[in-house]
Order: structure tokens, then sequence, then C-alpha cells
């Protein structure tokens, strides 16, 4: 076998000498990159590549479990829901002290579970967690802050 590597034409020449001397010469770039003929080719690799990346999209599980989730999602989570930055700092304090924005936390002395630590909670959602301790807040004491107010009175909220 014998390699060309000097063509102005990218090609390379190949022998075959097994008794019949036959020289074929075989293009590295079959087409000119410019030419119409070329663009078909390079469409089709575009295509593949275009599909393969939409099925890795497409089959990708977005699911995502909640142990994923940081202490700061749920504290972001609950300053959205709050919408107001002192009633916010009275939630963080509360919940620090009832669970340590824990969702799996559990009250070793009554059935309170999860992040607001509310009693008898069966919800694993820690977002559904923070909406019902929000919810409990402010049928029993109105806002967080009257909240906190009443836990460092009595130990409890």
């Amino acid at each position: 076998m014998h390699y060309n590597l000097l063509s102005t034409r990218h090609e390379i020449s190949v022998g075959f000498d097994i008794g019949c001397n036959m020289n074929r010469k075989r293009s590295i770039l079959n087409r000119k990159a410019g030419s119409p003929t070329a663009r078909p080719g390079r469409r089709r690799v575009w295509a593949i590549l275009l599909l393969i990346a939409f099925s890795i999209c497409l089959s990708k599980d977005y699911s995502v479990a909640y142990s994923q989730y940081k202490i700061q999602h749920f504290k972001q989570y609950t300053f959205i829901e709050l919408n107001d930055l002192d009633q916010y700092y009275c939630i963080e304090e509360l919940w620090h002290k009832e669970s340590r924005w824990s969702p799996t936390a559990k009250n070793a002395r009554s059935s309170a579970y999860g992040i607001p630590q509310i009693l008898k909670m069966k919800e694993t959602n820690p977002f559904r967690q923070i909406d019902l301790g929000l919810r409990y807040i402010e049928h029993r004491h109105q806002t967080p802050c009257q909240a906190l107010a009443f836990h460092n009175r009595k130990g409890y909220y």
C-alpha cells in the first residue's frame, strides 16, 4: 500500500499490488465544502444531531426527589409566599427552632412532623408542609411574628 499525502486535492493514492497493479484514488473530502452537492450531507448530519439532542431532552427525567432540595430552597419559597421581610425573619427563626428546616423532622414527644412541626401531619412534600404551616399560623396567630412571640413565651405555637 502506498500513500501520497502531498496531494493538493486532499487525495490518498491507494495501490494494490496483488498481481493486477490496480491504482485507485479515494478522496478524503468527497466534495468541496461549498459545493451544492455537499449540502445534503451536512443537512443529514445536522438533522441527526438535532434528533439526538431532542431525544436526550425528551427522555430526561425532570422529577426531582425532595431530598435534592436544600434548606435555602424552602426558605426562598417561604419568603415568596409571605412577601414580607419582617414576617419572614420571624418564621425563619420559629421554624429553625422547631425543625431546623428539615422536612423529615419528627418530634419524639408528640406526633409533630415536618418543617412547621404541625401535629398529626402526614404530608411529605416540603413545599406543601410550608403552605400548611403558613395557613396554620394565619389561622391561629394571624402573623408569624405573633406566633414567634407566643412560642418564646410558651415553648410551642
